[in-house]
């Protein structure tokens, strides 16, 4: 049976420790749930696993893996989203060996930065499930690493077998970055750091003295997803109750169920759901929803727009969501996930900024109904670590107000980069030592502090700096998505690319490659009426001329394994030509 008041929490030093304190303690409480839905309609089918039953399953695969893979060894996860996936993680984990968070081949377009990641990782042994084991070996060929099978691995394999507890400071696992700027990269995160990590999260949503539980459908693969699903439930005791990402976008209301289903629940989504869920959720599939018991939902996308979550409860106020429940938050992966958060409970933070200064370094108000205005939310204040911003290139503290690149020191930064050597990411210092001592975290995001929180602006290698003048892409992409609703929304990239030709005057021009929306096919579209519109709309509001407007089909523009956009490799393809013949948008768009 389930207490609803929530246990005790110790202070152990490594997830495997409170996984064997709460099947000690709690043997018969619930630890993790999958939600599966087999079928397009179907309302889910629960599977289960207590604390008890986790112990013996992380325990078995644990000696498992043990017996193929030495300390120190890397071994990849490439399991469907579920409890073996869970299990899997916790075992390397108590096995002494670097859980590497991955998935299974089958991945629609990520075959590639998986075969890379892996390269790159040297792992001496993957784990994967009975399921995706033929999947997997035809990818990793007769020489790959060795293929441990979870759910085949019996419970008798766990016998007396007991982790020796590793160091605090040895490496948990390598979480890979999504690689939208830069080719993925694998940060070394400690058991002390996702520990930290864990606890800050919970702090700072209130999880920490009240009961809770952890909804979530994101990959557990990507850092929240980790983080929020497992690292945090399994410090805290609490429930998690995990769906498939695929699920949620295939009917997102399923999301909205399990909030409903599980009082007090925290849950973490990216801007593009709460516009997702507003927009495609009818009024009949309202029906039954209650979510004035949600705790906190989690919006971690960079910069949060307010707009989002105004639209979001505005679409859900008569299931009773209070907008309080919004918390725009901050994080990395170099940081573990977590950084900064605003609180459950809080009104959101809005600012309107003058969008000429903040293209000049300075955060200034404006009205809010100006056209020109940028309208961002309120990031919250850090939990547990400590939060500067600094002049990217003196490197000089700056004070409120002034934007800069925001830098992070506390117990849950990362080690380093995996087999990269020395970087100037992890342990910068300030140019005055004494004003802010120690090593800190360089984010590479743009930010300031106003009213005491931290609000996010972009990201400096994403800037497009034209004659001098700074413009953030994912400003310049909201106004190009608003000026036609053929463009589909949250799936196009701005960025910059070298100037040429005659009358370009050698300098930087602006690219956008935009999706239309799939409501509509690209033959029915006046594709130039579309492209006059983006680019006049562009034009006035940030003073821009675009080089070019590429229209191309929904699915086209890539995006990371978490699901953002990748201006990067959206930038590359545009440069190989990728798009040249997909749409004559790209035709339109070269013309004067």
């Amino acid at each position: 049976m389930d207490s609803r008041r929530p246990p005790h929490a110790p202070v152990c030093p490594t997830l495997p420790e409170y996984v064997r304190h709460w099947a000690e303690n709690t043997p018969d409480r619930r630890a993790f749930t999958f939600v599966e839905h087999p079928a397009p309609h179907s309302r889910g089918v629960h599977r289960t696993l207590t604390w008890r039953r986790l112990d013996v399953r992380v325990r078995a695969l644990a000696a498992r893996l043990a017996d193929q893979a030495g300390p120190g060894d890397r071994v990849a996860l490439l399991c469907p989203q579920g409890t073996d996936y869970v299990t899997a993680f916790l075992a390397a984990l108590a096995a002494g060996l670097v859980a590497v968070p991955l998935y299974p081949p089958g991945l629609p377009g990520h075959a590639d930065r998986l075969a890379g990641v892996l390269a790159d990782a040297r792992c001496s042994a993957v784990v994967t499930t009975s399921r995706q084991r033929e999947e997997v070996r035809d990818f990793l060929g007769p020489d790959g690493p060795r293929i441990v099978v979870a759910d085949q691995v019996t419970d008798d394999a766990a016998g007396d077998w007991r982790p020796v507890p590793p160091d605090a400071g040895a490496t948990a696992y390598l979480q890979y970055t999504s690689g939208s700027t830069r080719a993925p990269a694998g940060v070394e995160i400690s058991h002390g750091n996702v520990v930290a990590n864990a606890r800050q999260a919970l702090a700072a949503y209130g999880a920490d003295t009240r009961p809770v539980t952890c909804v979530g459908w994101l990959p557990l693969y990507h850092d929240m997803g980790l983080v929020l699903s497992v690292a945090a439930p399994v410090t805290r005791g609490a429930l998690s109750v995990l769906m498939d990402p695929a699920a949620f976008l295939h009917e997102p209301v399923r999301w909205l169920r399990l909030l409903t289903a599980h009082p007090n629940a925290v849950s973490a989504a990216p801007n593009f759901a709460y516009d997702y869920c507003a927009a495609s959720v009818s009024d009949d599939q309202k029906e039954g929803l209650r979510l004035d018991r949600v705790t906190a939902l989690i919006n971690g996308s960079e910069p949060v727009r307010p707009g989002t979550a105004d639209r979001f409860h505005a679409a859900f106020a008569g299931q009773g969501l209070a907008p309080e429940t919004h918390c725009p938050s901050y994080g990395l992966a170099e940081a573990t996930v977590f950084v900064c958060a605003a609180r459950p409970g809080e009104p959101l933070g809005r600012f309107a900024l003058d969008r000429d200064a903040l293209a000049a370094g300075k955060a200034l108000p404006a009205r809010a109904d100006d056209p020109r205005a940028v309208l961002l939310a309120g990031c919250g204040t850090p939990a547990g670590q400590r939060v500067r911003i600094a002049d990217p290139v003196t490197r000089a503290l700056l004070s409120e107000g002034e934007v800069g690149e925001i830098w992070v020191q506390g117990p849950n930064v990362g080690r380093g980069y995996w087999n990269r050597g020395p970087a100037d990411v992890f342990g910068a210092e300030f140019a005055d030592a004494e004003a802010a001592p120690g090593g800190w975290l360089r984010t590479g995001d743009l930010g300031t502090v106003l009213e005491g929180q931290l609000v996010v602006t972009g990201r400096l290698k994403d800037l497009i700096i034209v004659d001098g003048r700074n413009h953030y892409p994912q400003d310049v992409e909201a106004t190009a998505q608003d000026a036609d609703p053929a463009v589909r929304r949250d799936r196009l990239a701005a960025f910059a690319v070298p100037g040429g030709g005659a009358g370009s005057g050698g300098g930087e021009r602006v690219v956008i490659v935009a999706e239309h929306a799939r409501t509509v096919r690209l033959a029915e579209l006046d594709v130039p009426a579309v492209v006059r519109a983006v680019r006049g709309a562009v034009s006035a509001r940030h003073g821009l001329r675009l080089a070019d407007v590429v229209l191309v089909p929904p699915g086209t523009v890539p995006r990371t394994s978490s699901g953002k956009v990748s201006r990067a490799l959206t930038r590359a393809r545009y440069l190989e030509g990728a798009y040249g013949g997909q749409a004559p948008a790209a035709t339109a768009g070269a013309a004067g």
